[in-house]
């Protein structure tokens, strides 16, 4: 695992950027190469699309007016995150992990993300969230002697990639990371268990009924409400829970 701080830039971007890589086309690349290389960790063939992403940062956007920490897991090429970069306030914090080193690396080198407010932290990690020390050791104290957890997760995992287990444990994991009334958002393709069942074979499509089912009763104890993303690529339905306890 490493964890690193992304410093922002200490003035304008460069007047060059042909060196850079490109947030849009260079990204659908990007990801369309790692989604045919690693589809088990990627997911999809292209990333979110706007609408996808609006819904997802809507904890971030409709926020108490004080400084949060937010978590994102499975940024990809950065379309969360960037949206993120651009609403985060001075005093927040942005805790990114991507364990695919090369989404890692481009979003190291991202210009919009160098280019945030400087008082606005940035830390990536390039792990599986279950590996970060806060998975494992539990959240440290704070400055202010709280549990030291975040106010939202936004997680981009493709959780009916994964077996019932995993998504059982990233889930208690996600609740033990967010502060008292945190929240968490999330996000599925629709149509995906028949064509699941069709394309991997009545083995993978129990598994992966079997997955859907899991977020449903987590839907029902935790969910806050959904949006059904139709302009998306393939059309996509995002989650709102909130973990329990008073939102301070």
């Amino acid at each position: 695992m490493t964890t690193e701080q992304l410093r922002p830039d200490s003035g304008s971007l460069p007047r060059n950027r042909s060196s850079r890589p490109s947030p849009y086309g260079g990204d659908r690349l990007l990801f369309l190469t790692e989604a045919l290389r690693t589809f088990h960790d990627t997911g999809a063939l292209a990333p979110s699309g706007p609408d996808l992403v609006n819904a997802l940062v809507v904890p971030v956007t409709s926020r108490p007016n004080r400084p949060i920490s937010v978590l994102e897991v499975g940024a990809g090429t950065g379309v969360v995150t960037r949206r993120l970069a651009r609403v985060l306030r001075p005093g927040d914090r942005l805790h990114v992990v991507e364990a695919n080193p090369r989404f890692a690396d481009r979003l190291r080198d991202d210009p919009v993300l160098a280019a945030r407010h400087p008082e606005v932290e940035l830390r990536l990690s390039a792990c599986r969230v279950e590996e970060l020390p806060e998975a494992t050791d539990g959240p440290g104290p704070d400055s202010q002697g709280g549990a030291g957890r975040y106010d939202v997760i936004v997680s981009g995992l493709p959780f009916t990639n994964f077996e019932p287990a995993l998504v059982r444990q990233v889930l208690a994991l996600y609740l033990r990371l967010l502060a008292p009334g945190g929240e968490l958002t999330y996000f599925g393709y629709l149509g995906t268990s028949t064509a699941r069942t069709l394309v991997s074979g009545p083995r993978r499509g129990a598994r992966h009924r079997a997955v859907v089912r899991l977020l449903h009763r987590f839907e029902a104890t935790y969910g806050l409400g959904e949006r059904t993303v139709w302009r998306n690529l393939p059309p996509a339905r995002a989650h709102l829970l909130r973990s329990p306890g008073p939102y301070a």
